[in-house]
């Protein structure tokens, strides 16, 4: 085993027991094409209410290349990302989803790249199988939009499957901003990045635990913390509707004064007021999500608690024990 590359496969698991043993039994198949790398394969609990935990145990007692972190409570697939890159021990990273629908087949493909230079090796969806036409086209207009108002390149139709060398792992570590988008971090920290295609799956079991409440908070999340856009194009349409309301007044007052006609009524006055009342709240909607991103920020919190990795009880207080035990 002396002077093997080390791969880590990076798998976050909210609650998906029907498919463990699926995707442990594929990845070992893979391994086996691989006998040049040694493996680790690293799932992270993000506060699984079922018997997730329980079988991701069992399948370490079978095979010690099975780690796992079980984080303390539910943090949210992001926070469960970076956990797993803090605790991770490979030269290389992978990270997979439970669910099957990334096919961990494409694994020595990334491997191959990854051994001719390239730091990331991202998987881009050619087709989505077993997902609403409505998902498929809220998700194209969500990734052009943010390609166009971020100030860093967005790989359209890209997901969290894909394979980073140590030094991308290192750098995602530095990033340790609470409100996260880890889709626009792979883009910001750069590095040589080589893009593969493939056609996504339907789920193997289970179900998917993001709804479209949860989507569109994650878009928010992407929009609001790689650009400003949103501030720049509130305030310029509030300097647009302030100028025309001013045209508009000044026509009004000359009309008066020269043809002696009354001013518009009730119903065009309660008009311009309900509009730009409208524009006014919309600001500081927009306003507000900045500033709660600022407070969150501020508070400067740990990103997630350990309750136990690989059967050892965690003191998360201890950052010395902390690290020494993700390094084992």
């Amino acid at each position: 085993m002396i002077g093997k590359k080390k791969v880590t496969i990076l798998v976050p698991a909210y609650n998906e027991e029907d498919v463990l043993q699926q995707l442990y039994s594929r990845l070992i198949n893979v391994f086996n094409t691989l006998p040049l790398y040694t493996f680790e394969l690293l799932f992270i609990n993000d506060g699984s209410t079922d018997e997730t935990l329980p079988k991701i145990k069992l399948l370490r007692e079978m095979d010690n290349r099975v780690s796992y972190v079980n984080l303390s409570r539910n943090f949210g697939k992001e926070t469960a990302m970076i956990a797993g890159l803090d605790y991770a021990a490979g030269d290389a990273v992978i990270i997979l989803d439970a669910d099957l629908q990334d096919p961990p087949e494409l694994i020595p493909e990334m491997i191959h790249y990854w051994e001719n230079g390239y730091d990331d090796v991202y998987a881009k969806r050619n087709s989505r199988s077993g997902e609403t036409w409505i998902k498929k086209t809220t998700a194209t207009a969500f990734y052009r939009l943010l390609e166009k108002v971020a100030r860093v390149p967005i790989q359209r139709d890209t997901g969290d499957f894909r394979l980073l060398d140590r030094r991308c792992v290192d750098a995602l570590r530095q990033l340790r901003e609470t409100q996260r988008y880890t889709k626009g971090m792979f883009s910001w920290i750069g590095f040589n990045k080589k893009e593969i295609l493939f056609d996504r799956d339907p789920r193997a079991a289970g179900e998917t635990k993001w709804n479209y409440f949860k989507l569109f908070d994650l878009a928010v999340e992407g929009i609001t913390s790689f650009t400003t856009t949103p501030l720049r194009i509130s305030a310029l349409f509030g300097c647009i509707v302030s100028f025309c309301a001013f045209i508009y007044m000044i026509w009004i007052i000359t009309k008066t004064m020269l043809f002696g006609d009354p001013v518009a009524g009730y119903p065009s006055l309660m008009t311009v007021i309900l509009f730009l009342g409208g524009i006014q709240l919309i600001s500081l909607g927009i306003l507000g999500e900045y500033i709660g991103r600022i407070f969150n920020e501020t508070k400067n919190r740990p990103l997630y608690f350990v309750d136990e990795y690989n059967n050892v009880k965690i003191n998360n207080f201890d950052t010395n024990k902390l690290q020494a035990v993700s390094k084992e």
